[in-house]
Protein backbone atom coordinates (compact mmCIF):
# COMPACT_ATOMS: atom_id res chain seq x y z
CA UNK A 1 0.00 0.00 0.00
CA UNK A 2 1.11 3.33 -0.75
CA UNK A 3 2.00 5.76 2.17
CA UNK A 4 1.52 9.51 2.25
CA UNK A 5 2.54 11.45 5.21
CA UNK A 6 0.42 14.34 6.43
CA UNK A 7 0.38 16.64 9.44
CA UNK A 8 -2.85 18.68 10.36
CA UNK A 9 -3.36 22.58 9.89
CA UNK A 10 -1.93 24.84 12.70
CA UNK A 11 -4.65 27.23 15.01
CA UNK A 12 -2.50 29.57 13.26
CA UNK A 13 -2.42 29.01 9.59
CA UNK A 14 -4.32 32.09 8.55
CA UNK A 15 -0.91 33.60 9.31
CA UNK A 16 0.80 31.60 6.89
CA UNK A 17 2.75 33.19 4.19
CA UNK A 18 1.94 35.04 1.11
CA UNK A 19 4.05 36.12 -1.70
CA UNK A 20 2.54 36.61 -5.13
CA UNK A 21 -1.14 36.95 -4.24
CA UNK A 22 -2.97 39.59 -1.86
CA UNK A 23 -3.97 38.02 1.70
CA UNK A 24 -7.51 37.25 2.07
CA UNK A 25 -9.34 35.64 5.03
CA UNK A 26 -9.17 31.73 6.11
CA UNK A 27 -11.93 29.75 7.65
CA UNK A 28 -9.81 27.49 10.02
CA UNK A 29 -12.79 25.10 10.63
CA UNK A 30 -13.24 25.30 6.39
CA UNK A 31 -9.70 24.17 6.37
CA UNK A 32 -9.55 21.58 8.90
CA UNK A 33 -12.56 19.68 6.88
CA UNK A 34 -11.28 20.20 3.66
CA UNK A 35 -7.81 18.50 5.46
CA UNK A 36 -10.11 15.91 6.52
CA UNK A 37 -11.73 15.41 2.87
CA UNK A 38 -7.78 15.29 1.19
CA UNK A 39 -6.89 12.41 3.90
CA UNK A 40 -10.37 10.89 2.94
CA UNK A 41 -9.26 11.24 -0.72
CA UNK A 42 -6.06 9.40 -0.29
CA UNK A 43 -7.47 6.53 1.73
CA UNK A 44 -10.66 5.94 -0.67
CA UNK A 45 -8.11 5.53 -3.63
CA UNK A 46 -6.04 3.04 -1.41
CA UNK A 47 -2.96 4.92 0.13
CA UNK A 48 -1.55 4.91 3.67
CA UNK A 49 -1.23 8.27 5.76
CA UNK A 50 0.99 8.67 8.72
CA UNK A 51 0.71 11.95 10.29
CA UNK A 52 3.51 13.73 11.04
CA UNK A 53 3.31 15.88 14.76
CA UNK A 54 1.58 19.01 14.35
CA UNK A 55 3.32 22.16 15.38
CA UNK A 56 0.85 24.41 16.03
CA UNK A 57 3.75 27.73 16.41
CA UNK A 58 3.95 27.39 12.23
CA UNK A 59 1.05 28.32 10.60
CA UNK A 60 2.49 26.94 7.38
CA UNK A 61 3.55 23.59 8.54
CA UNK A 62 0.42 21.90 6.76
CA UNK A 63 2.24 21.92 3.96
CA UNK A 64 4.35 18.99 4.55
CA UNK A 65 5.98 18.86 0.99
CA UNK A 66 7.92 21.28 1.66
CA UNK A 67 9.91 19.75 4.42
CA UNK A 68 11.43 17.01 2.40
CA UNK A 69 12.49 15.43 -1.43
CA UNK A 70 12.32 11.87 -1.38
CA UNK A 71 14.10 9.69 -3.79
CA UNK A 72 14.72 5.96 -3.58
CA UNK A 73 15.43 5.25 -0.31
CA UNK A 74 16.52 8.70 0.62
CA UNK A 75 15.40 11.47 1.85
CA UNK A 76 16.82 14.50 1.83
CA UNK A 77 15.34 17.17 4.68
CA UNK A 78 15.07 20.52 3.25
CA UNK A 79 16.65 23.64 4.34
CA UNK A 80 13.49 26.15 4.16
CA UNK A 81 13.76 29.61 2.24
CA UNK A 82 11.78 31.17 4.59
CA UNK A 83 13.84 31.28 7.78
CA UNK A 84 10.24 30.76 10.20
CA UNK A 85 9.45 27.71 8.34
CA UNK A 86 12.46 25.74 9.19
CA UNK A 87 11.40 24.59 12.46
CA UNK A 88 9.24 22.19 10.51
CA UNK A 89 11.61 19.67 9.43
CA UNK A 90 12.73 18.48 12.62
CA UNK A 91 9.15 15.97 13.11
CA UNK A 92 9.22 15.33 9.50
CA UNK A 93 12.56 13.89 9.54
CA UNK A 94 11.69 11.49 12.90
CA UNK A 95 8.86 10.36 11.01
CA UNK A 96 9.96 9.54 7.18
CA UNK A 97 13.20 7.97 9.01
CA UNK A 98 10.21 5.86 10.45
CA UNK A 99 9.71 4.54 7.83
CA UNK A 100 12.71 3.17 6.95
CA UNK A 101 14.25 5.54 4.40
CA UNK A 102 18.40 7.15 4.61
CA UNK A 103 18.50 10.79 5.43
CA UNK A 104 20.72 13.57 4.15
CA UNK A 105 20.13 17.03 4.73
CA UNK A 106 20.45 20.59 3.06
CA UNK A 107 23.03 23.06 4.66
CA UNK A 108 23.88 26.52 4.81
CA UNK A 109 24.00 28.18 2.57
CA UNK A 110 21.79 26.10 0.74
CA UNK A 111 18.03 26.54 0.67
CA UNK A 112 15.52 24.40 -0.92
CA UNK A 113 11.59 24.17 -0.22
CA UNK A 114 9.98 20.54 -1.47
CA UNK A 115 8.15 22.03 -3.09
CA UNK A 116 10.03 23.34 -5.75
CA UNK A 117 10.47 19.65 -6.64
CA UNK A 118 9.17 17.92 -9.41
CA UNK A 119 10.29 14.44 -10.20
CA UNK A 120 9.61 12.23 -13.47
CA UNK A 121 11.08 8.96 -13.58
CA UNK A 122 14.92 9.65 -12.79
CA UNK A 123 14.71 13.26 -14.12
CA UNK A 124 14.02 15.96 -11.06
CA UNK A 125 12.88 19.31 -12.02
CA UNK A 126 14.07 21.77 -9.25
CA UNK A 127 12.88 25.77 -9.41
CA UNK A 128 15.51 27.81 -9.12
CA UNK A 129 13.95 31.01 -7.57
CA UNK A 130 12.37 32.87 -4.54
CA UNK A 131 12.90 30.08 -1.80
CA UNK A 132 15.61 27.70 -3.35
CA UNK A 133 19.00 29.05 -4.37
CA UNK A 134 21.13 27.16 -6.45
CA UNK A 135 23.41 25.47 -3.74
CA UNK A 136 20.52 23.91 -2.15
CA UNK A 137 20.36 22.34 -5.97
CA UNK A 138 24.13 21.32 -5.81
CA UNK A 139 23.47 19.68 -3.00
CA UNK A 140 20.39 17.77 -3.93
CA UNK A 141 22.08 16.77 -7.23
CA UNK A 142 25.19 15.88 -5.13
CA UNK A 143 22.69 13.36 -2.93
CA UNK A 144 20.83 12.20 -5.50
CA UNK A 145 22.98 11.41 -8.19
CA UNK A 146 24.48 7.98 -7.18
CA UNK A 147 20.73 6.87 -7.40
CA UNK A 148 20.82 7.69 -10.82
CA UNK A 149 18.65 10.39 -10.98
CA UNK A 150 19.43 13.60 -13.26
CA UNK A 151 19.31 16.94 -11.50
CA UNK A 152 17.68 19.99 -13.53
CA UNK A 153 17.86 23.49 -12.41
CA UNK A 154 14.47 25.55 -14.14
CA UNK A 155 13.88 29.19 -13.66
CA UNK A 156 10.83 30.07 -10.97
CA UNK A 157 9.88 33.75 -10.87
CA UNK A 158 6.39 34.33 -11.66
CA UNK A 159 4.80 31.90 -8.76
CA UNK A 160 5.92 30.34 -4.94
CA UNK A 161 7.19 27.37 -6.16
CA UNK A 162 7.94 24.87 -9.00
CA UNK A 163 4.81 23.12 -8.16
CA UNK A 164 2.58 26.14 -7.90
CA UNK A 165 3.53 26.50 -11.86
CA UNK A 166 3.46 22.84 -13.36
CA UNK A 167 3.18 18.79 -12.46
CA UNK A 168 3.08 16.23 -14.50
CA UNK A 169 1.05 13.20 -15.91
CA UNK A 170 1.61 10.10 -15.59
CA UNK A 171 3.42 9.28 -19.12
CA UNK A 172 5.42 11.77 -17.94
CA UNK A 173 3.99 15.50 -19.66
CA UNK A 174 4.38 18.45 -17.49
CA UNK A 175 1.31 20.51 -17.47
CA UNK A 176 1.29 24.21 -16.65
CA UNK A 177 -1.13 27.08 -16.70
CA UNK A 178 1.32 29.36 -19.05
CA UNK A 179 1.37 32.79 -17.92
CA UNK A 180 2.66 31.50 -14.64
CA UNK A 181 5.29 29.07 -16.11
CA UNK A 182 8.66 30.73 -16.64
CA UNK A 183 9.96 28.44 -19.56
CA UNK A 184 7.50 26.01 -20.75
CA UNK A 185 10.83 24.91 -23.04
CA UNK A 186 12.86 23.76 -20.14
CA UNK A 187 10.87 20.57 -20.08
CA UNK A 188 11.14 17.64 -22.15
CA UNK A 189 7.08 17.72 -22.81
CA UNK A 190 4.44 20.52 -21.83
CA UNK A 191 0.90 20.33 -22.02
CA UNK A 192 -0.87 23.68 -21.16
CA UNK A 193 -4.01 23.77 -19.20
CA UNK A 194 -6.92 26.36 -18.97
CA UNK A 195 -6.71 27.15 -14.95
CA UNK A 196 -3.96 27.65 -12.62
CA UNK A 197 -4.89 25.48 -10.47
CA UNK A 198 -5.49 22.86 -13.10
CA UNK A 199 -1.71 22.54 -13.27
CA UNK A 200 -1.91 20.82 -9.75
CA UNK A 201 -2.01 16.71 -9.98
CA UNK A 202 -1.35 14.43 -7.55
CA UNK A 203 -0.40 11.11 -8.92
CA UNK A 204 -2.44 8.70 -7.20
CA UNK A 205 -2.30 5.36 -9.76
CA UNK A 206 -4.25 3.52 -11.84
CA UNK A 207 -4.42 6.69 -13.91
CA UNK A 208 -6.43 8.61 -11.07
CA UNK A 209 -5.33 12.55 -10.13
CA UNK A 210 -6.11 14.18 -7.19
CA UNK A 211 -7.12 17.71 -8.20
CA UNK A 212 -8.63 21.05 -6.83
CA UNK A 213 -12.37 21.79 -7.19
CA UNK A 214 -11.55 25.04 -8.67
CA UNK A 215 -10.27 23.58 -12.00
CA UNK A 216 -13.21 22.21 -13.75
CA UNK A 217 -12.08 22.76 -17.46
CA UNK A 218 -8.71 21.07 -16.26
CA UNK A 219 -11.08 17.83 -14.84
CA UNK A 220 -12.96 18.05 -18.26
CA UNK A 221 -9.41 17.61 -19.99
CA UNK A 222 -8.16 15.05 -17.77
CA UNK A 223 -10.95 13.10 -18.60
CA UNK A 224 -10.99 13.54 -22.19
CA UNK A 225 -7.66 11.87 -22.41
CA UNK A 226 -8.61 8.83 -20.36
CA UNK A 227 -7.51 10.21 -16.49
CA UNK A 228 -9.66 9.93 -13.65
CA UNK A 229 -9.96 13.26 -11.84
CA UNK A 230 -10.74 12.50 -7.86
CA UNK A 231 -11.76 16.38 -6.77
CA UNK A 232 -11.26 17.74 -3.63
CA UNK A 233 -12.08 21.41 -2.33
CA UNK A 234 -9.08 22.98 -0.71
CA UNK A 235 -10.22 26.48 -1.26
CA UNK A 236 -9.04 27.83 2.34
CA UNK A 237 -5.31 26.47 1.42
CA UNK A 238 -5.19 28.37 -1.91
CA UNK A 239 -5.36 31.19 -0.27
CA UNK A 240 -2.35 30.51 0.90
CA UNK A 241 -0.30 29.67 -1.86
CA UNK A 242 -1.07 25.96 -1.07
CA UNK A 243 -2.48 22.90 -3.73
CA UNK A 244 -3.25 19.52 -3.74
CA UNK A 245 0.58 18.50 -3.82
CA UNK A 246 1.75 20.63 -0.72
CA UNK A 247 -0.53 18.67 1.51
CA UNK A 248 1.51 15.53 1.59
CA UNK A 249 4.41 13.36 1.05
CA UNK A 250 4.12 10.68 -1.53
CA UNK A 251 6.41 7.53 -0.24
CA UNK A 252 6.65 5.40 -3.80
CA UNK A 253 9.50 3.32 -3.06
Amino acid sequence: MPTALIRRPSPRLAEGLVTHIERTPVDLDLAATQWQTYVDALHRTGWETVEVPPIDECPDSVFIEDTMVVYGDLAVIARAGADERRPEAAAAEETVAKQGYRIAHIADPGTLDGGDVLKIGSTIYVGHGGRTNAKGIEQLRDAFAPLGADVRAVPVQKVLHLKSAVTALPDGTVIGYEPLVDDPSAFDSFRPVPEESGAHVVLLGEDRLLMAASAPKSAELFAELGYTPVVVDISEFEKLEGCVTCLSVRLRR
